[in-house]
């Protein structure tokens, strides 16, 4: 068992890992499009990557009809494991529209072990999900 400052300590190490292995300017929160982020999640059960769709219902509807035309393409040509969940509720009970992709392995942020395919996993996919964006944003954001 790893007290809270041990797991900090490992998390902000993995996190630097991470960006010393595959130094880029990652989108994430860069998006232009209010409420609309790309996220990297890594904890001691799992690890995945996600399109997170968080603004006002109005909004957020507007964007989802507009993913949901493109998830054909999104499947067929980057992601073909995405999964798209109009209603999902975070840790804290708040309900988003998320698009993911979990890594289908046992790993742990506390497990230096799993690291390697964890950040491999991250940059392949996340560089794929980025790559849709980028194709698809104009389209995404009218």
């Amino acid at each position: 068992m790893f007290s809270k400052e041990e797991s900090r300590l490992l998390r902000q190490e993995f996190w630097t890992s991470f960006g010393k292995s595959f130094p880029r300017k990652w989108v994430l929160y860069d998006t232009k499009i209010k409420g609309f982020s790309f996220k990297f999640h890594f904890d001691n059960k799992s690890a995945l990557i996600a399109l997170d769709l968080e603004d006002d219902l109005e909004n957020r509807i507007n964007c989802w009809e507009k993913l949901v035309a493109l998830k054909g393409i999104l499947k067929n040509d980057y992601l073909p494991e995405v999964i798209y969940n109009e209603e999902y509720f975070l840790e804290n009970g708040k309900e988003i529209s998320r698009i993911y992709l979990p890594l289908e392995q046992k790993v742990s942020i506390h497990n230096k072990n799993t690291w390697r395919v964890v950040m491999e996993f991250f940059n392949e996919n996340m560089s794929l999900f980025e790559a849709f964006f980028e194709e698809y944003r104009d389209m995404i954001k009218t």
